[in-house]
This record gives C-alpha cells, sequence and structure tokens, in this order.
C-alpha cells in the first residue's frame, strides 16, 4: 500500500490551514458583533453626541420613545437617501446607549397600505413621491411621551447639520410640554399677516404674508405672542419680549417695556438704522423726499436709562466684512456696509456665538458702553479696526457716495452686546401721562401709579433687524414637492441661540450649531474662483471694448455725409474690424483660461486619486515587503 507523499500532506495541510483561519475569523466576527466598538475619527466629532444632548438625556425622568420611519425596502430610494438613512439610524443608536433605557427606539419600514404607513401619517410624517405612478418615500421620525407628540416629517439631507439639535429639540419639549411665552413687538409683520388694515378700492385683496422662517421656527418651541406697538401693559406671563425696529412707540409703550425688564423679564431688542425688510414689507410705504423710505429704530430713552448709547442715524463700515453682491449689468459690487462677520467677530467664549461662522447684517449700527458697575456687559458681535461710521444717508447710495466718509478709525465697535444686572428705570417720576381724547383736557389725564423704579433683568442689543428677514437668512428649496427653507449663513442660529438663552434651555444651544458635514474640495474651489475672476476681467475687457466702438460708430454716423447715408466710410469699415479682431482675441484668451483650468483640476484629481486609493496598498505592500526580507534574514 502507497503511502501519501509529502506534497499530498503539504497540500492538505495548507487547506486545512486555511479553513481553521477562516472559521477563527467567523468566530471573531461573530464575538465582535456584540461588542459595540465606535470611534468619531472626524475632526470636529460630527458623529458624536454634545454634552447637550447628553445632559438633556440624562435628566429624563420618564421614558420618551422615537419612531424611525424609513422606506428601505422601497426600489426607487436614491442612494444618497439610503445613506443618510443609515446615518440617522446610527445616530439614533447613539441617542439609545446614551439615554440607558430612557429612550425607546421603534423602527418602521411604512410599505403601501401597511399599518406602518398608516402609523407614520397619524403622527405626522410625510411621504415624498420620486416620480408620479410611484409609492410615496417616507423618511422622518416621530416623537412621543405621555400626552406630547411631536414629528419631524422630512428628514432633508441638507439639513444634516441641524439634524442632533432637531431631535434633541424634539425629545426636550417632550419632557418638557409646556411653551414659554415669548412676546414680539414689530412694527414689520414678522409673524404675518391674514389681510392688510385697509385695501384699495377696486383692487384684489393681496395675499396673506407668512411669518418670517425665523419666528415660525419660534412657534415650534415657544407660545408666540404678538404685543401691538400701542401696548401700554405686557402680560405677566410673557417671560421674554422681543422687539424688532421699534419706532414711534409712545411713552405709554416704553413705560410697559420699561416695567417689564425691572420686573425680571428679559429682553431682546433688534435696532435698525436703515431696515431693508421695513421697505419691502410695508403694506403701504410712505414717500420720503430723501428716498429712505423708512425711519430709523428709536429707543433713545430706554437706551439711556440702560446706560447705552446707539445712534441710529449713522451706519458702520467695516472693510474687513466686505459682502460681494451683485449689481447693475452683472458687475460685482463691494459693499462694505452689508457686512459678512465671520468667527472672528464672534465671542468665543458665549453660548450663543462660540460655534457660528458667519452672519450677514446689512446696515448696521453700533453699541457704546456707559454702563454703570452694576450693568455687566458681555460683547457678542464686534466689528475689526478697519471701520468707521457714515451717516445712513450716504450709506444707501453706495461706496461712491460715502467714500469721502471712509476711513480707518482703529476703533473695535459693539454690534451686538448682552447687559446683565440692576438696571434703573427710565420714568422715574413714574407712569407718563396719557394723550387726551376729544373733550378731555390735558391735566385730567393722570398716572395710574408711581412704578417700579430698578430691577434685575437680562437685556440682549443688536444693531441690525433684517439680519431675521427672509432675504438674508435662508434660501428657498423644492424637496419633492414640498418647499423648504435652507439657511443660507448662521443668521438663525444666532437668534435662536439668543432666544434660547434668554428663555429656555442653554444646553440646546450648545448643540445648534454643529460642524461642516460637507468636506468640500477646497483647493478645487480656489482654482474655479480664480480662473472665475480671471474670466470677469477678460470679459469686462470685452465689453469696454464693445462699448468703445459703439460710441465711436455714433461719433462716425453723426459726421456722415447725406450721401453717405447707407454706406459706411472706410474708417468705419475698420473700426468694425478691429473690434472683430479684439473680440476673436478675448475670446481665445477665455479659451484659454478655460483650459487652463481644466487642466489644473485635472492634476489636482490625479493627485487626490493617487493620495487616496494607491497610499494605503502601497503601505501595505512595503510592509509586507519589510517582514518578509525580515523573516528570510531570521531563517538565515
Amino acid at each position: 500500500m502507497n503511502r501519501p507523499s509529502a506534497s499530498f500532506w503539504k497540500i492538505s495541510g495548507g487547506i486545512i490551514g486555511i479553513i481553521v483561519v477562516l472559521v477563527i475569523l467567523v468566530a471573531i466576527n461573530g464575538i465582535l458583533g456584540t461588542i459595540r466598538i465606535r470611534a468619531d475619527l472626524t475632526e470636529e466629532k460630527l458623529y458624536t453626541l454634545s454634552q447637550g444632548t447628553r445632559n438633556i438625556l440624562e435628566d429624563l425622568d420618564q421614558p420618551v420613545t422615537i419612531s424611525f420611519y424609513f422606506s428601505r425596502s422601497a426600489r426607487q430610494i436614491p442612494m444618497y437617501l439610503k445613506n443618510y438613512a443609515k446615518q440617522v439610524g446610527d445616530l439614533l443608536d447613539e441617542y439609545k446607549i446614551a439615554a440607558k433605557g430612557k429612550i425607546i427606539l421603534v423602527d418602521y419600514d411604512p410599505k403601501p397600505d401597511s399599518d406602518a404607513e398608516e402609523s407614520a401619517q397619524r403622527q405626522g410624517i410625510s411621504g415624498q413621491r420620486t416620480d408620479v405612478l410611484g409609492p410615496p418615500i417616507y423618511l422622518g421620525l416621530a416623537v412621543t411621551c405621555g400626552d406630547f407628540e411631536g414629528a419631524i416629517p422630512v428628514l432633508d439631507p441638507r439639513g444634516e447639520e441641524l439634524l442632533e439639535y432637531n431631535i434633541t429639540r424634539l425629545i426636550y419639549r417632550a419632557a418638557h410640554p409646556e411653551k414659554p411665552v415669548v412676546g414680539v413687538m414689530s412694527t414689520m409683520p414678522v409673524l404675518g399677516m391674514q389681510r392688510p388694515p385697509f385695501q384699495m378700492p377696486g383692487q384684489p385683496p393681496p395675499r396673506p404674508k407668512p411669518a418670517w422662517v425665523a419666528f415660525q421656527q419660534l412657534r415650534q418651541d415657544y407660545e408666540v405672542r404678538n404685543i401691538e406697538t400701542s401696548a401700554e401693559v405686557i402680560d405677566n406671563d410673557v417671560r421674554a419680549l422681543i422687539l424688532v425696529h421699534p419706532k414711534d412707540l409712545s411713552d405709554k409703550t416704553l413705560f410697559a417695556i420699561d416695567q417689564f425688564v425691572l420686573k425680571g423679564g428679559h429682553l431682546l431688542v433688534l435696532l435698525d438704522p436703515i431696515s431693508i425688510a421695513d421697505r419691502e414689507t410695508a403694506f403701504m410705504p410712505q414717500p420720503d423726499p430723501y428716498g429712505l423710505k423708512s425711519k430709523p429704530s428709536e429707543l433713545d430713552k430706554l437706551l439711556a436709562a440702560w446706560g447705552v448709547e446707539c445712534d441710529t442715524k449713522q451706519v458702520l463700515v467695516d472693510q474687513n466684512a466686505i459682502t460681494r453682491l451683485g449689481g447693475d449689468n452683472n458687475q460685482v459690487q463691494n459693499s462694505p456696509v452689508v457686512l459678512s462677520l465671520e468667527s472672528d467677530n464672534m465671542n468665543a467664549d458665549d453660548l450663543a456665538t462660540k460655534r457660528l461662522e458667519i452672519v450677514v447684517m446689512p446696515f448696521c449700527s453700533v453699541f457704546k458702553d456707559n454702563t454703570s458697575d452694576a450693568v455687566k456687559v458681555t460683547p457678542l458681535i464686534t466689528s475689526s479696526k478697519e471701520t468707521c461710521l457714515v451717516d445712513r444717508m450716504s450709506a444707501q447710495f453706495g461706496e461712491e457716495a460715502m467714500r469721502s466718509q471712509i476711513k480707518r478709525s482703529g476703533v473695535v465697535y459693539n454690534i451686538a452686546v448682552r447687559l446683565e444686572g440692576n438696571f434703573k428705570t427710565a420714568f422715574p417720576d413714574g407712569e407718563p401721562r396719557g394723550e387726551p381724547e376729544d373733550g378731555e383736557e390735558k391735566q385730567d389725564i393722570a398716572p395710574s401709579g408711581p412704578g417700579l423704579k430698578e430691577g434685575e433683568s437680562v437685556i440682549v442689543l443688536m444693531g441690525d433687524a433684517d439680519l431675521v428677514y427672509d432675504r438674508f437668512c435662508v434660501r428657498k428649496l423644492n424637496f419633492f414637492g414640498t418647499v423648504a427653507h435652507q439657511p443660507a449663513n448662521d443668521n438663525l442660529n444666532l437668534f435662536a441661540n439668543i432666544v434660547e438663552q434668554i428663555v429656555g434651555s442653554a444646553d440646546l444651544i450648545s448643540i445648534r450649531s454643529r460642524g461642516k458635514f460637507s468636506r468640500p474640495y477646497t483647493e478645487v474651489n480656489k482654482l474655479e474662483e480664480q480662473a472665475g475672476l480671471e474670466w470677469k476681467e477678460k470679459e469686462n475687457d470685452l465689453v469696454k471694448s464693445l462699448r468703445d466702438t459703439e460710441n465711436q460708430l455714433r461719433e462716425m454716423q453723426r459726421k456722415r455725409d447725406d450721401a453717405q447715408n447707407a454706406i459706411y466710410s472706410e474708417e468705419q469699415r475698420a473700426a468694425i474690424e478691429k473690434f472683430r479682431k479684439d473680440e476673436m482675441r478675448i475670446k481665445k484668451e477665455l479659451k484659454d483660461v478655460r483650459k487652463k483650468l481644466t487642466r489644473d483640476i485635472e492634476r489636482l484629481g490625479r493627485k487626490v486619486k493617487v493620495t487616496s486609493i494607491g497610499l494605503m496598498p502601497l503601505v501595505i505592500c512595503l510592509a509586507g515587503l519589510v517582514f518578509g526580507i525580515y523573516r528570510r534574514r531570521r531563517k538565515s
């Protein structure tokens, strides 16, 4: 009987070894599958729950149920939605782990005509259609706790940066179902307008105006109450009052605000020297001989009592916060009065501003601190030193009108401040006398009481009201037929943070402004921007050349004899030919710019691919080569 050869045992041993290795790998995978090992390697810890969320979860005194609805079995779901839904699911798992049993997570796949779909519709989750004939797709979540029910009807991937905040806010509202009352007093329709106060004869009724997005969001967290600008008393249950572009307020109304502050009510004031929103939203704009169309904010009497000076007849210019705006003839204009304020302008030590990246504020006023030692002043937003103040009339006519006034002052101005402490009344003689009605004598209208003389409070002053106007803070989006709004900057975050700070939970502020999830190719963007600027410069040369030629042709036309009425002169033909050559030359240069841009981007793309794709296999091969050489040397 032949004994098995040595080669047979070698091959058998190799196969058995491979099988044993596979069995070990499967066993290890099964064991590790039961162990949850998590590591967030992103630069800004984007996938780690913030401390504010953990604090809110720790404070839960009863279980909160999160129902996550995603049509994962639908065939027509785009891949980016599947990836985003997985990310949402992973984040919800983090909530469940951090809550230590106080979060109950329920996962649904709402198929057509199923109980899960009925549950989604009942809880306010909106189904969206990717095509006309296909079934609706669900991607949303609902939070329930006791009698509270809240939902995020559609989880839009473009709102990824606010995902944790929106989920935690729902959980916080579930645990604290009572909504604080926030009063809003404004001369503009910030809370919307169902119908105008009067209508022009023969004209169709105008459409109702919706509330500004900033105040629509406030209504999700607070009971927002409109306070008339003629109010003579502010209800005791109002926890905070927001004044937006206050003007033409009577002494009675100012006294009501004064007493609200001294009773401990918190106040947010948005002042404005030139309000673009006031111009564009006024139902019947009043003619202005100077073209300003709107008055500046007026609150001098109260500001003086609080120890703050704000001249709303002047506008801040900051050369380090210039905003590029589109102008006439597609020209880009640099506006030093429409300020793009970045992180360097924000107070990095304050929760309301520490995570903000850019805030846009057109036509700002500034605040001068004259407060006493009884009031603590915290600057929230400041300018750079490349600043000056110009009068509001010149500011509205652009940089040319302001040129003579623009100079470097070297002064850092306060654009937004918070005041905390003991405030004095602006009415030391008590409540002002009311205005007499017809038939009454002024001396018969007496004040009703002396009022408070001082009190503790918190007041936040901001030098612009347009920052919460939709035009300057959001972009309209269409997501599967649903109109949505995407933040264009951090204006909404700033506004919501400050309201949260004077009304609600500081933990929510630490969640609201997270880092950026998208990681753009910044070098590619720089190349595109550089080429774009060069392209624009060439285009401007072409336009200038065209205009010069047209002016020259008109001049030639004027000098022509009547007999030459339909015939171009030799000089005219030469000018036309010259322009055509110039046009061809500049177009060729434009093509060269495009080619250069494409070439640089392709070169950069190849570099990125080589680094991202080829580097790791190369490292592994080198490691294997070094290990092989090491083993061979050991054997020898």
